[in-house]
């Protein structure tokens, strides 16, 4: 098995790719070892010294560091994630592949009245936004709509990127300014 890996604007952050499918459905992420409780990988990279975040997309892994240089880590990181392949074990405790999308939907907030706007951001997202943004190793999710201001939810490379708000300001904001009218702000949750 052979793993590539990428880095991606956050210095932070390392991206994995296993060379297969590693979620199929939504992007799943863990920012502490307890949420690392239902996924038997994450736990294992948890395992590994100065890591503080693991987010699983579509065909990649990311995993954040708070200390230690990518050179000493990597090693650990890229044997958990063979060694998870290669058992055949599930990638969730559960057995399901299934995502955060179902969570992600139960904290949006917005007026009904504004429900059609709220739909056209919501496609601007996902049809220009998260494909670009999975490309550095992140996911961005609608989190709210109100008074004008679009609430997202940064994960995985983008959690905590210096670059991430250039991105929010300068690309996303500007984007949907354009095509939803309604559009003042897009701020980070």
């Amino acid at each position: 098995m052979f793993i590539q890996t990428e880095a991606t604007p956050n210095p932070a952050t390392l991206k994995f790719i296993p060379g297969r499918v590693v979620v199929d459905g939504s992007p799943v992420e863990f920012s502490s070892r307890e949420a690392a409780g239902r996924s038997p990988l994450a736990e294992k990279l948890f395992d590994v010294p100065g890591v503080t975040g693991v987010f699983y997309g579509s065909d990649f892994i990311t995993v954040t560091k708070a200390s230690g240089e990518w050179q000493q880590l990597k090693p650990a990181i890229l044997g958990a994630i063979m060694e998870h392949y290669m058992s055949g074990a599930p990638l969730l405790a559960d057995g399901a592949a299934q995502g955060d999308a179902d969570l992600d939907d139960e904290d949006e907030f917005f007026d009904e009245a504004d429900a059609e706007t709220v739909d056209m951001i919501k496609d601007l997202i996902e049809t220009r936004v998260r494909p670009a943004v999975a490309n550095d190793g992140g996911d961005i999710t609608f989190r709210g709509f109100k008074d004008g201001i679009v609430y997202l939810n940064m994960k995985g490379a983008c959690s905590g990127c210096p670059s991430s708000t250039a991105t929010l300001q300068h690309g996303i904001q500007n984007l949907l300014k354009h095509f939803v009218p309604d559009v003042v702000e897009v701020r980070p949750m």
